[in-house]
């Protein structure tokens, strides 16, 4: 029986899409008003609705997940005879990864004759998740799991993950920027650009007036450091800002033609951190792109 992989909610994979490659998705909490929340469907996810509370300051926050969610639901496919391959959310901006290697110490010592091997993306939203689908791609095609395993570990090096924010309230709530900084970079437009570095992190690596500077500043990016566009599946997220997302689309394709686009709505975990109105941007490099401005 081949092996599974399992990623979480955070990876930003449609539903539809994961069942077909048969993905596991473990679910984070996330919490409106201390009502506690997970999306378990991203088709029956009303996006408008969710990121307009976010925009009206409603109280939306998160949590840590624990070792035993991941046990839920990873014990069940170790049950079955299946090894897995855990690929991850950044270590880098959320304890989750360290709570899945815990959960998976534990289950190595409840299922002795299987592996158990985990992933650090350095990623989130598709930044993970592009790595996740390519190792269902690895799996199906017979690649053992040690390789698959290998295999990850590269593309998260070259994953680039760039974005842009336009509500700077969120940043300066989890202590980014000061509050003077947020006042007035909403009223001149700032938007700022940020990007994952090669150790996870989130770091600013740069600002534009308006709204579409900033998308055709990652647009740019994409063309200075994309590596082969057209064997890859390049990934869009958006956070409540469509239209956005598909002038960047064309961007890409105007500078560099990819094989292909996956376009997602923000999940409430992630998008509750990065804000309404964030706009990403997720593809392959070279090696050392990830230190790259």
């Amino acid at each position: 029986m081949s092996y599974a992989i399992v990623t979480d909610t955070s990876a930003n994979l449609p539903t539809a899409l994961a069942r077909e490659k048969d993905i596991s998705v473990v679910p984070f909490s996330y919490y409106i008003e201390e009502e506690e929340f997970v999306c378990l469907d991203t088709d029956a996810f009303d996006g408008a609705d969710y990121y307009g509370k976010l925009r009206d300051r409603v109280k939306i926050h998160t949590s840590q997940i624990t070792p035993q969610r991941y046990i839920e639901y990873m014990e069940p496919l170790l049950a079955q005879g299946r090894d897995l391959l855990y690929i991850g959310m950044s270590s880098g901006i959320s304890g989750a990864y360290q709570s899945a290697v815990i959960a998976a110490e534990q289950l190595r010592e409840q299922f002795p004759q299987r592996q158990i091997r985990t992933v650090d993306t350095l990623g989130a939203s598709l930044g993970e998740g592009l790595i996740a689908l390519k190792a269902s791609e690895w799996r199906d095609a017979g690649l053992p799991l040690a390789a698959a395993e290998a295999n990850a570990r590269s593309m998260s090096r070259r994953m680039y993950q760039v974005f842009m924010v336009d509500d700077l309230f969120q940043l300066r709530r989890l202590g980014r920027i000061s509050n003077a900084a947020s006042i007035v970079g909403t009223v001149l437009q700032i938007k700022p650009l940020l990007k994952g570095n090669e150790h996870g992190q989130i770091v600013c690596i740069g600002k534009e007036r308006g709204r579409r500077r900033a998308i055709r500043a990652l647009a740019d990016h994409y063309k200075a450091l994309v590596k082969d566009p057209g064997q890859q599946l390049v990934g869009i997220a958006h956070a409540d800002c469509a239209d956005d997302a598909e002038f960047l689309n064309g961007l890409l394709r105007e500078a560099a033609r990819p094989q292909g686009v996956l376009n997602v709505l923000y999940e409430p975990v992630t998008g509750c951190h990065v804000g309404a109105g964030t706009l990403a941007l997720f593809f392959l490099g070279d090696e050392d792109v990830r230190s790259k401005d």
